[in-house]
């Protein structure tokens, strides 16, 4: 399991205030949420929305989602707030749950990649809260949202602390873009999507990323199933084939693979760490110079908070690849599971030999 290391002392005011200033400049600044660390720019200046799209190497099409504080004004950025986004608002809010509604006009399409659509979210995190009031405070109708993809180049491993992102953005941090360090972010992974921007249509409310609320909680708030997605789902953050991924390569082995592993057969060359929540035997000297075993929560949502420290940890160790256990297929996994299929899908790996 990854250990957490003891969390830093919280942002001073000053810094606080400081990457407030910075958003309302038109910089970016890193700051922690519960379930990830976000790249933020003003979500109303598409021209600092475009850095944040630079600085990932993001599609300009692939939405961001917009945070903004508990006092924050939904009908100020949704066009249309219906009965039952509010009932979800008040049910996760705030928490790691996005919300997609028709986004307002006066809102740039920049943060929606040209749709008309917009996902927000209010995170619970202490210092989010804390940036998002200050940047609030610095406009003169008091409406501050942070538009905030992950804090990591695109399609790579989400960053759950702070080192993480300065690792993976060292020239913007350098060029003195602030980032808030909160901590190890507690959920690990990011929100779930829900798409109430169809509802007009029929299309009732979508699942568009599972995440720590589940498709089950969110079907007993509103009283109705939450719907797979269909070809009319409107984009949304984190939903591409190919996503979270290390730059290790990734590959997902079921329970006769995994047997097949412990016995050394068909391992590929070099060495190699088997992540696995079983209680695994112990490994011969021989085997164990060719596959570390890493151990990792078997609960969904540990191993989702372990999930990301991890993959990057073991991004380092030098390994020629990466065998992940598949998790069980039961709905308290899916989040996991939507991140760990996603990360194996980033590569197309010569399995025959596993």
């Amino acid at each position: 399991m990854h250990s957490q290391a003891a969390a830093p002392p919280a942002p001073s005011e000053q810094e606080i205030g400081h990457a407030a200033h910075c958003l309302a400049e038109g910089r970016l600044a890193a700051f922690p949420t519960e379930t990830v660390y976000g790249l933020g720019a003003d979500a109303e200046n598409p021209q600092a929305v475009a850095r944040i799209y630079a600085a990932k190497g993001r599609p300009a099409n692939h939405p961001v989602i917009v945070h903004i504080a508990p006092e924050g004004d939904v009908d100020y950025w949704a066009a249309q707030v219906p009965p039952e986004a509010c009932k979800l608002m008040q049910a996760f809010w705030p928490g790691p749950l996005t919300l997609i509604l028709k986004r307002a006009p006066h809102i740039p399409d920049a943060v929606s990649g040209g749709q008309d659509s917009i996902g927000l979210r209010c995170p619970s995190h202490p210092v989010a809260q804390d940036l998002l009031r200050a940047f609030a405070a610095l406009k003169l109708n008091g409406q501050g949202g942070v538009a905030a993809p992950s804090a990591n180049k695109f399609g790579q491993v989400s960053p759950t602390l702070a080192a993480h992102v300065r690792g993976e953005f060292p020239d913007e941090v350098a060029q003195g873009m602030p980032v808030l360090d909160g901590g190890a972010a507690e959920v690990g992974i990011e929100s779930t999507i829900v798409d109430l921007s169809r509802l007009d249509q029929g299309a009732g409310a979508v699942l568009l990323r599972p995440g720590h609320i589940s498709a089950a909680q969110i079907a007993a708030v509103l009283g109705q199933p939450v719907r797979r997605p269909d070809a009319a789902a409107p984009r949304a953050s984190g939903t591409l084939k190919a996503h979270y991924a290390p730059h290790t390569p990734l590959e997902l082995i079921d329970d006769a693979r995994l047997a097949q592993a412990l016995r050394g057969e068909g391992l590929p060359q070099g060495r190699c760490v088997l992540v696995s929540y079983a209680d695994l035997p112990a490994l011969s000297a021989d085997l164990a110079a060719r596959l570390q075993v890493r151990s990792v929560p078997a609960d969904p949502a540990h191993y989702a908070q372990a999930l990301y420290a991890t993959l990057r940890e073991l991004d380092h160790g030098g390994y020629g690849r990466l065998l992940v256990q598949a998790p069980p297929r039961t709905p308290d996994w899916d989040a996991v599971n939507d991140r760990i299929g996603r990360a194996a899908a980033a590569f197309a790996l010569d399995t025959s030999g596993l």
